[in-house]
């Protein structure tokens, strides 16, 4: 008999972090699941690791490394759960995320997809607060969700049939693969929110997605600009210049945070972008035209602007 839920974890040199999060599963109070471990392509003691639980209801696929929307893809394709939910081996579930992201799904059958609360662990300068993020089903939803990714990926709990509907995630993103296919599933239909803090993102020091700001904020764009040419119709609405505050305006906020925390690499590379698409005010553009310059005399001219020629970190 299929479960109820069908669990995906991509697991790739996870050794270190992986039995927490599989013990978040395990310790889950709604228990009618299964947990579809993807191993792509792990060098160290992963796939072994795996292999050695005994839990009935998990199961191991082993894959040369694809990288992790080509992982979740194949945990997808041999998911039979009503409803499907992702978890990363280095993060970790509350143990009343199913019971509680379950009931409101169940409790609306019109509703695609389910989202909580979340904390990021490990961060530091009051940055891991828990939030618990609005009720998006709202008359601006459409705007509200394209302006940007409103979840992380463990944080949903969506119907099967749907995310397979919109073909899962594009193995050609490295970035924002989540965030591409929650606007396919989560803007034409109805999405419920549970307020609690149910999703925990880990922090550390190996190898994550949220590493690399720019290509994250640059991705984020594109997916935004491609969506827009797919689903013109879903905008007609909104003018051309709110479109382009949605997007472009967007990508030079992200370029600004980096610039001030002076993340000078990234914001070099982001404005660059924004540049190229003749996006900002003369005042914008009065920060990003030194991106042109070498990095070395971009940054000789930041430290004479503030007059702190010793003070800006490298």
């Amino acid at each position: 008999m299929a479960p109820t839920v069908s669990i995906i974890m991509p697991c790739y040199n996870a050794v270190a972090h992986l039995p927490d999060s599989v013990r978040s599963v395990l310790a889950q109070t709604f228990a009618d699941w299964e947990l579809i471990a993807v191993d792509d392509g792990s060098s160290d003691a992963t796939l072994a690791w795996l292999q050695a639980q005994t839990d009935a209801r998990m199961r191991v696929i082993h894959q040369h490394n694809q990288g992790v929307s080509a992982a979740r893809n194949a945990g997808l394709a041999q998911a039979t759960g009503t409803y499907v939910a992702f978890l990363d081996a280095d993060d970790t579930w509350h143990p009343d995320f199913l019971s509680r992201m379950h009931e409101a799904l169940d409790a609306r059958p019109e509703a695609v997809l389910a989202y909580c609360g979340w904390q990021n662990l490990g961060q530091t300068g009051g940055r891991g607060e828990p939030f618990v993020p609005p009720d998006y089903e709202t008359p601006d939803k459409t705007e509200k969700l394209f302006a940007g990714c409103r979840w992380p990926i463990h944080a949903v709990l969506a119907r099967r049939d749907t995310v397979q509907a919109a073909r899962g995630f594009e193995p050609g993103l490295k970035n924002a693969e989540d965030f591409a296919l929650w606007l396919e599933v989560a803007i034409p239909s109805p999405i419920v929110r549970v307020p609690a803090v149910l999703a925990y993102y880990h922090f550390h020091n190996g190898v994550q997605a949220s590493n690399d700001r720019a290509r994250a904020a640059i991705a984020h764009w594109r997916v935004q600009r491609r969506y827009l040419q797919r689903h013109p119709e879903r905008f007609a609405h909104l003018s051309a210049d709110r479109i382009r505050r949605l997007t472009d305006g967007e990508l030079l906020l992200r370029g600004y945070e980096s610039y001030w925390k002076r993340d000078i690499g990234t914001a070099r590379q982001i404005f660059r972008v924004v540049m190229k698409e003749r996006y900002g005010s003369p005042a914008d553009w009065k920060h990003m035209l030194p991106a042109l310059l070498p990095e070395s005399l971009h940054r000789w001219l930041i430290r004479a602007l503030a007059g702190d020629i010793a003070g800006v970190e490298k």
